[in-house]
């Protein structure tokens, strides 16, 4: 991992951390639970950040595993969403990554140049367009579900299986519970 803290100080006589020691110490300061739990408020704002940082994390951490394999954050994820339904509509696909129409044009044209992706014309709808992993997709995809089979080891480190189901339970929970909170959102304002 490169070493960020080139500014560090030094005290003579006094053995110093690593900077990925001095980084996993902040970290373990900022994660770690309060003596007195939390309540209310409070609690659920913890919560809220615990979420958005944790996914953030885990989304580095792929990326960095992803990157010597020349692919970026935008390209996989792309191609994880059509390898759970290949040959998807563009604009359904844009839909479901959240970007623009001409965002994921733009993505599509780089992944087709590099060999990921191909576009074919709709049978029933000749001004649709599909999108289709090639084989060289499906092979990155062996690599990729590797490559998250040991991050999870990783990141589920110390949790017995009985709290990854509760975990995922959980969270699946939160999920349905925004997706409602965005359905009424959307209600309100349409």
């Amino acid at each position: 991992m490169e070493d960020f803290d080139v500014a560090a100080k030094k005290v003579p006589g006094k053995k110093q951390k690593s900077a990925a020691g001095r980084r996993a110490a902040k970290l373990d300061a900022e994660f770690t639970p309060p003596a007195v739990p939390e309540t209310g408020a409070a609690r659920d704002l913890r919560i809220g950040f615990l979420l958005h940082d944790t996914s953030r994390m885990r989304r580095n951490a792929f990326d960095h595993f992803m990157k010597p394999m020349g692919i970026t954050r935008s390209q996989w994820w792309v191609i994880a969403h059509l390898s759970r339904k290949d040959g998807m509509v563009q604009t359904e696909l844009a839909s479901l990554l959240d970007i623009g129409k001409v965002t994921l044009g733009g993505l599509l044209d780089r992944l087709g140049q590099g060999g990921w992706v191909e576009r074919r014309q709709d049978q029933d709808d000749r001004r649709a367009r599909r999108v289709f992993l090639t084989t060289q997709s499906h092979e990155l995809l062996q690599k990729m579900r590797a490559v998250e089979r040991m991050l999870n080891r990783g990141v589920l480190r110390g949790l017995s299986h009985e709290e990854r189901d509760r975990l995922a339970a959980l969270l699946a929970r939160v999920k349905l519970n925004l997706v409602a909170a965005l359905s009424e959102h959307a209600d309100t304002q349409g």
